[in-house]
């Protein structure tokens, strides 16, 4: 996080304004021809390290599917403040998928006493509940905004 916070200092605007004015490129338009590369092969490399055998875990899909419903609810719950559509707020806040695979990630890298922190069936729950709450959310969102549109006009 803190990482993510001193990127976004470095890469403000306002350090790049000379460039600009020389008619140099910005840099949205430099990170979105490394990011258009990087990011697909983010993605590809998270899944490829999902081992096949355990999706099919009985174990494994329920211990996915109570991730699932705990990422839901912890970011529904999540939004305290009052006079806001909290449940649209919350479910905007769902899919945090590059987060949990950099995380689940991390802790498959680093090892305990020479096994990992977290195992491939760990690692694949953690995957379906990307997975999951990305493809839950936007249906989810659609019906929460239309309901938050119906009680204003009411």
């Amino acid at each position: 996080m803190v990482g993510a916070f001193a990127a976004g200092l470095i890469l403000d605007p306002v350090h790049y304004r000379d460039f600009r004015a020389r008619g140099e490129p910005s840099i949205d338009d430099l990170l979105r021809l490394i990011s258009s590369f990087l990011v697909p092969v983010f993605f590809v490399l998270m899944g490829v390290r999902v081992d096949l055998k355990t999706i099919a875990n009985s174990s494994i899909l329920g211990f996915a599917l109570v991730l699932t419903v705990v990422a839901i609810l912890g970011s529904a719950l999540a939004v305290l403040e009052r006079g806001l559509d909290r449940i649209s707020v919350g479910i905007g806040m769902i899919p945090r998928g590059e987060m949990g695979l950099i995380f689940a990630s991390m802790g498959a890298a680093l090892m305990l006493s020479g096994s990992p922190v977290v195992n491939s069936s760990t690692y694949s729950a953690v995957f379906i509940m990307v997975i999951l709450t990305t493809l839950v959310t936007p249906p989810l969102l659609k019906v929460s905004l239309a309901r938050g549109e119906a009680e204003a006009r009411s």
